[in-house]
C-alpha cells in the first residue's frame, strides 16, 4: 500500500470519502471517529493494517470482542464448515466486533467454491452471496496439521495480536467426543479437532496446553460433540471464564453463526456472560425449530469448576461408605446417556442415588452436588428430548443438566489416569469401586 502522501492530501482524500457516504455534518455530536469506523469499506483494512487513519488518530482502538475460529474441515465435515463461513459473513467484522477464522480442508468431500486445500486465515467481512467466500485471504499457511495443539495455540496468538480487543472467545469447530487421550485410527477416539490429513487431533491435555499458551480468554466454546463434560471442563478451567458446549453429539449442522454472531454484531458491549448465554440460546433456538433433539450449556470457569471437586469427592466418597454398590450400578445404567454411552449427565446419576438411597450422608451429600451444579457452575442450560431415529429411541435429554462426565463400564479408558481430574478427585477411584464385583 503506497502512504507517501502529505497529510493535507489524506485529509482531503478522508473528506471526500464521508461526504459521498453522504454523513450529516451539521448535526450535533458529531464524531468524526465514529463516522469512519462505521464506514464498511474501511474497517476491515483498518483492523488489519493500521493504515491512515492510525496516522491521523494514533493506535487504533480494540473492538469491544474478537472471535476466534478454529475449524478444521480436513474429514467429511467441509460441505459443513463451508456453509458456516458462508454464515459468518452475512453478519462479518464491524468496527467493534473481529471474527477471524482459521479453517482447513482436503481432498475428497467438497469441490465447491475453488475447491482449494490447505489451510488458511481470514478475517471474515459481510457478503450475500451464500455460495462462496467473499472474505478477505490474510494468511495461506499451506498443508498443516489443525490436530496439532500447537497451531491452535499459535493462531490464537496471533489472532489476539493482530486483532486486539476487550474481550476475546474462542471456538473450536470440528468432530469431538470428550475426554481420551488415545489415538485408535481404527475408531473415533475421544478428543477434538480431528485432520484425516494427518491422522492426528487434539485430545484433552493438549487442549489445555494449547490455551494455556494462547493466554485467558472470555468464552471458549467448542462447536463439537460430547465435550461439555467434567473431565473437560477440569483441564481448562483455568483459561476461560466461561465455557459453552454440548453433552451430546452436535448435527453436522453445528452452530448457526449468522444467528449467533448477529446478536453480539448488533450490541458488541456485551459482556462475557451475555455472550455465553447468546450462543445456548441461538444454538438452542435454531434446533428447536426444526424439532431436533439437542444439549447445550453454559457452565463458569475458573475457581467455580475448581469447586466441582470437593462436592463430587464429599458424595462418591459418601455412597463409597455407604456399601450402596448395587444402588450406584442400577443409577449409573438408568442415567441419561449419550453417544459414547459412557458419557452421562452428572447431576441425572446423583438424583438417581439420592433418591434410591437409605443412608442420609449420601442424599445430603448428593443433593450438595446437584444444587453445585444447577445453582452455580452450569449458569445457562437449554435441552430438548430426541424423539429417536433410524439407530435409536427416544432419548429425554431434559434430564440432563449441563455437565457430564465419564463411567467406565469395566476398566479405566487408556489415558484416563493422565487427565488433571482424574488425578485431583476420587472420580476414578469411584468408577472402579462400582465395577468391582
Amino acid at each position: 500500500m503506497i502512504r507517501k502522501l502529505s497529510l493535507s492530501a489524506v485529509a482531503v482524500s478522508m473528506f471526500a470519502s464521508l461526504a459521498a457516504a453522504e454523513v450529516d455534518f451539521d448535526r450535533g455530536g458529531f464524531d468524526i471517529k465514529a463516522e469512519i469506523a462505521d464506514m464498511a469499506v474501511t474497517a476491515p483494512e483498518a483492523q488489519q493494517d493500521k493504515g491512515f487513519l492510525s496516522d491521523l488518530f494514533g493506535k487504533k482502538e480494540p473492538a469491544e470482542w474478537t472471535i476466534m475460529v478454529f475449524s478444521s474441515a480436513k474429514n467429511d465435515l467441509e460441505p459443513y464448515l463451508l456453509k458456516d463461513l458462508n454464515e459468518m459473513e452475512m453478519v462479518g467484522s464491524t468496527a467493534k466486533l473481529n471474527i477471524v477464522a482459521e479453517v482447513g480442508r482436503i481432498d475428497g468431500y467438497d469441490s465447491s467454491d475453488g475447491d482449494w486445500k490447505g489451510v488458511r486465515r481470514y478475517l471474515i467481512t459481510k457478503d450475500n452471496d451464500k455460495t462462496k467466500m467473499g472474505s478477505k485471504l490474510l494468511q495461506d499457511m499451506g498443508m498443516t496439521d489443525m490436530g496439532d495443539y500447537r497451531n491452535l495455540a499459535a493462531f490464537g496468538k496471533w489472532a489476539k495480536q493482530k486483532y486486539p480487543a476487550k474481550r476475546y472467545m474462542l471456538i473450536v469447530s470440528n468432530h469431538g467426543s470428550g475426554w481420551e487421550k488415545g489415538l485408535v485410527r481404527q475408531r473415533v477416539s475421544k478428543g477434538i479437532s480431528y485432520d484425516e490429513q494427518s491422522g492426528n487431533h487434539i485430545n484433552t491435555p493438549q487442549l489445555a496446553l494449547a490455551l494455556k499458551e494462547i493466554g485467558k480468554v472470555d468464552v471458549f466454546s467448542t462447536d463439537a460433540c460430547l465435550m461439555q463434560m467434567a473431565e473437560v471442563v477440569y483441564e481448562i478451567k483455568d483459561f476461560a471464564d466461561y465455557i459453552v458446549g454440548s453433552e451430546e453429539t452436535e448435527p453436522g449442522d453445528g452452530y448457526t453463526y449468522n444467528t449467533f454472531l448477529g446478536p453480539i454484531a448488533a450490541r458488541p458491549t456485551m459482556t462475557a456472560l451475555e455472550v455465553g448465554k447468546q450462543t445456548v440460546n441461538a444454538y438452542a433456538d435454531h434446533y428447536d425449530g426444526i424439532n431436533q433433539g439437542y444439549t447445550q450449556a453454559l457452565a463458569r470457569g475458573g475457581a467455580t469448576v475448581a469447586g466441582l471437586l470437593p462436592v463430587t469427592n464429599a458424595f462418591v466418597e459418601a455412597v463409597m461408605a455407604s456399601g450402596e454398590k448395587a444402588l450406584a450400578k442400577t443409577s449409573r445404567d438408568a442415567t441419561v446417556a449419550f453417544a459414547m454411552d459412557e458419557n452421562k449427565d452428572l447431576y441425572d446419576f446423583t438424583r438417581r442415588v439420592v433418591e434410591g438411597s437409605q443412608n442420609a450422608d449420601v442424599k445430603a451429600k448428593g443433593q450438595a452436588l446437584m444444587n453445585y451444579i444447577t445453582n452455580t457452575m452450569v449458569l445457562h442450560n437449554r435441552t430438548r428430548d430426541s424423539q429417536g431415529g433410524y439407530w435409536s429411541g427416544p432419548v429425554p435429554y431434559t434430564l440432563a443438566k449441563g455437565m457430564a462426565a465419564y463411567f467406565p463400564s469395566s476398566t479405566l479408558g487408556d489415558g484416563y489416569a493422565d487427565l488433571a481430574w482424574a488425578k485431583a478427585s476420587k472420580w476414578d477411584e469411584f468408577g472402579s469401586w462400582i465395577n468391582q464385583p
